[in-house]
């Protein structure tokens, strides 16, 4: 038995926290609200740790938290690894900076505690689930006694690789779910001006070529039934595909799909502020009502490869 510290019990953490629990390990809880930790502490049956000095017995730490600076700050600057014991894990299952979880990772070892990357993907519906897939980045050595801890929660383990890969496939991975996004919204909104029905658009999507979870999940569950609440926020969002756009830059690969998804997620943070991610859908719609009814272009000619349905 592992004796657990889930570091950040909002959304995700909250239901990661249960499944441990129900893995039988030991498992205490902690959140900057230490009203919600109290509370979450209650439901999945946890310790609450009130500060950091409660960290000492402590074998494994999780953090999930909004940005991988605040995973540095409760880390190090708010005092949880100085109350740890040496030889102690931190999994860090953020969606952080890959370059930031390097030098967080380069501070604990001068500390004698090491940390890998695991960050997640299937959202909040995943974690609730206990399916989520995990991207962990770290030696064999290291990782070891984590694994137990990590498949309560989780369908599949892809181990990526050394410390950091974890994060930079995660950046990756959202800013392909990104581009999806986007060209939905786009695709939505020229629809209705050929007078397609949005639910007819996603029903078709899913039994096509363009099926995709953003199709099957997002636009299926959260954007068809206008609540908007798939629990992803668009900040987080944001800054996934702009670390994406710097990682991709930073390899020198030529990447203008890349650049244009930050820019479009940028523009719209800009515009919307701290709304779920699937609220992108009031600029698209708006631009699409705003264009108004379209006139179909003269069919082309028959294309030689009718056949052809990708």
């Amino acid at each position: 038995m592992t004796r657990v510290a889930v570091v950040g019990v909002g959304r995700m953490g909250r239901p990661m926290a249960g499944h441990i629990v129900r893995g039988g390990h030991d498992v205490a809880v902690f959140d900057a609200d230490p009203a919600l930790a109290a509370g979450v502490a209650a439901e999945v049956g946890a310790r609450l740790l009130a500060e950091p000095a409660d960290f000492a017995d402590r074998d494994l730490v999780i953090t999930m938290l909004p940005t991988s600076a605040i995973v540095a700050e409760a880390l190090i600057g708010g005092g949880i690894a100085a109350s740890l014991p040496e030889g102690a894990l931190v999994v860090d299952m953020s969606s952080s900076n890959p370059a930031e979880t390097l030098e967080t990772a380069r501070r604990l070892d001068e500390r004698g505690i090491a940390l890998v990357d695991a960050p997640v993907s299937g959202g909040v519906g995943g974690a609730v689930d206990g399916t989520l897939a995990i991207m962990l980045g770290g030696d064999d050595a290291t990782v070891a006694p984590a694994l137990p801890v990590l498949e309560t929660m989780s369908r599949v383990i892809f181990r990526t690789g050394p410390v950091g890969s974890g994060h930079a496939m995660k950046a990756l991975n959202n800013v392909v779910a990104g581009a999806a996004t986007l060209a939905c919204f786009e695709a939505l909104a020229a629809g209705r001006a050929y007078g397609l029905d949005e639910r007819t658009m996603i029903d078709i999507w899913n039994h096509s070529t363009a099926r995709s979870f953003v199709t099957e999940n997002v636009m299926a569950n959260h954007v068809a039934t206008h609540t908007f609440d798939s629990g992803f926020p668009l900040p987080l969002y944001a800054k996934d595909v702009g670390v994406a756009d710097a990682l991709v830059r930073a390899a020198g690969v030529d990447a203008p799909v890349v650049a244009e998804v930050a820019r479009g997620f940028a523009a719209a943070l800009a515009e919307l502020g701290d709304v779920d991610h699937t609220r992108l859908w009031d600029l698209r719609a708006a631009a699409g009502q705003a264009a108004g009814p379209a006139s179909p272009a003269k069919p082309a000619s028959p294309a030689k490869h009718e056949g052809d349905a990708r």
